[in-house]
């Protein structure tokens, strides 16, 4: 019997489970040619459906005759059957019993009442399968199916279908890339030339994009960065706080018009010597600086707009060092302290002693000291005894003082003091304590309770002579010459710092009595006066030699 599909009978070819059994072929003539064939690809294709459709297609027997291919129409259905058994036939998925002259792949929708619609008439539908005697026959396709089902085209590296658009394919194969459409023109060619133009401009922005990037970073590599040249124009301060790196330094200068741009600061600190150990503090500079002049300023300490203290100071210097930070006529801090000392700050028993030149001295404490906008003498003279007082607090020299021998925490700032400007090193500085204390016991009887300082002439004569000739320490009448008065002068004759200060409260203990200066930097110590007569000899020695070199003798 014919088998029905779509619109086109082909022979069935049954399959039994029995003994192979002869079956008559229908002639050739029964089978209706169809005018278009399908590729290859499409053959055996076979849509998920039910196994057994609920409106099955049927043929009478009397309608067993060709009819005329119509496309895009629903099968009729023909009523009646046979009666004959069910054929079964692989489908190319496994063998499936269907009901004879059913089409397998109808599918279940219903377009009209009492028909089932042709599921491969619509323009968008696959071509049916072929049935299994037939699939062996792949004829060539046709160029009107070509222009309508359109080849999956293969995927190129180049964007828009690349080079091969429009080629023609050589005879008898099949076309690769795209077609050509109605008017003769290369599909995809607008496409192409769109994709062409998009890539160009990404590549384009690509390349200017590292090209700028590229060109900053050597511009900063080779200190290309913005910057003024010349010393600059008008006056500013500009405050560095502790603490700042280079960069955020470069970024303050740049907020104040010092320099043009950050980058240019840290690129000229970078390049120079001492760029790496520019301190916080207030700068005296100018707007639109060159990098190179800034930092040549900031590297200077001496540039800095800071009042800095050291260790061992007198209270004098320490004023005229005000006075010009400050640009005051000198001697200007020098007249305030002395007549607002009760206002400065300065703790009860800083004024016990008598005779005092200086109460404020032993009382600027060592350390460094901003110069902010607006700041007077004053304000600096409160903050230096501020931290005097709390060091001296932290320290316990209250509590001290008398478990070291001494009348008051003013004769431990004096010690200090002494201490600060006799000895020359640290390490010389418990040494020296000791010499001290031990000249000051009722026992000595070689000074006689004397200290016999240098220290205290050039405190009373406003020198720092190393060697005091002994006529000067015999006629001068003050409270402050150790040579003639006996036990500590009246107050502090310097600023000690905190070894100085450490020392006093922790002194030697091997009994040391004597020293001798020997050449400004190194001390010598001894414990009897024989020792100490016999270094006295060396120094003036050396002394006299030193005199003859000068004189050319």
């Amino acid at each position: 019997m014919p088998y029905a599909v779509g619109q086109q009978q082909y022979p069935q070819e049954p399959q039994y489970q029995g003994p192979p059994q002869q079956y008559q072929q229908q002639p050739q003539q029964q089978y209706a040619q169809h005018p278009q064939q399908y590729p290859a690809e499409y053959q055996g294709y076979a849509p998920e459906h039910p196994q057994q459709p609920q409106h099955p297609q049927q043929l009478h027997p009397q309608h067993q005759q060709q009819y005329p291919v119509q496309q895009q129409h629903p099968h009729h259905q023909q009523p009646g059957y046979d009666g004959q058994p069910d054929q079964v036939w692989d489908t190319g998925q496994g063998q499936q019993a269907v009901p004879y002259g059913v089409d397998p792949y109808a599918q279940q929708a219903v377009a009209y009442p009492g028909e089932t619609p042709d599921g491969y008439a619509t323009d968008t539908a696959y071509p049916p399968p072929q049935p299994p005697g037939r699939r062996h026959l792949v004829p060539e396709p046709s160029t009107e199916w070509q222009d309508e089902v359109a080849e999956p085209e293969e995927e190129s590296l180049l964007p828009a279908g690349g080079g091969g658009d429009g080629d023609e394919p050589p005879s008898g194969g099949r076309r690769g890339g795209r077609g050509k459409g109605k008017d003769g023109k290369s599909k995809g060619t607008k496409r192409t030339g769109s994709a062409c133009l998009i890539a160009a401009l990404v590549i384009v922005g690509a390349v200017g994009g590292v090209g700028y990037y590229g060109f900053s970073y050597v511009k900063a590599k080779l200190g290309m960065a913005d910057d003024y040249t010349g010393e600059g124009t008008t006056s500013v301060d500009v405050e560095i706080p502790k603490g700042a790196s280079l960069g955020q330094m470069g970024a303050i200068l740049q907020k104040a018009g010092v320099v043009a741009s950050a980058e240019a600061f840290v690129n000229a600190a970078q390049e120079h010597p001492k760029g790496s150990g520019i301190q916080p503090g207030l700068y005296p500079l100018r707007k639109q600086m060159s990098a190179k002049s800034v930092v040549e300023v900031m590297s200077d300490p001496s540039k800095l707009n800071v009042i800095i203290v050291a260790e061992g100071l007198r209270n004098v210097q320490v004023y005229g060092a005000i006075d010009k930070k400050l640009k005051l006529q000198e001697g200007t801090t020098a007249e305030l302290a002395k007549r607002e000392v009760k206002t400065l700050g300065l703790p009860a028993w800083a004024e016990e002693g008598q005779n005092i030149k200086d109460p404020l001295e032993g009382f600027l404490y060592p350390a460094r000291y901003d110069l902010t906008t607006g700041i007077t003498p004053q304000d600096l003279l409160k903050k230096m005894v501020k931290n005097a007082t709390e060091k001296y607090a932290a320290l316990g020299i209250e509590g001290k003082s008398k478990d070291l021998g001494l009348k008051s925490p003013l004769e431990v700032v004096t010690v200090a003091s002494l201490v600060q400007a006799e000895g020359n090193k640290h390490e010389d500085y418990r040494k020296m304590a000791a010499v001290i204390y031990n000249r000051l016991k009722p026992t000595n009887n070689v000074t006689m309770q004397r200290l016999e300082f240098d220290s205290t002439i050039n405190y009373i004569k406003g020198t720092s002579n190393i060697n005091v000739s002994r006529e000067e320490t015999r006629s001068i009448e003050d409270p402050y010459n150790t040579y003639k008065v006996k036990g500590l002068p009246p107050g502090a004759i310097s600023n000690p710092g905190i070894d100085a200060l450490n020392a006093v409260l922790s002194p030697d203990k091997d009994g040391w009595m004597f020293f001798v200066s020997v050449d400004g930097n190194k001390t010598t110590f001894s414990k009897t006066l024989a020792e100490h007569n016999k270094l006295v000899e060396e120094f003036n020695a050396r002394q006299a030699q030193k005199k003859q070199q000068q004189s050319g003798g």
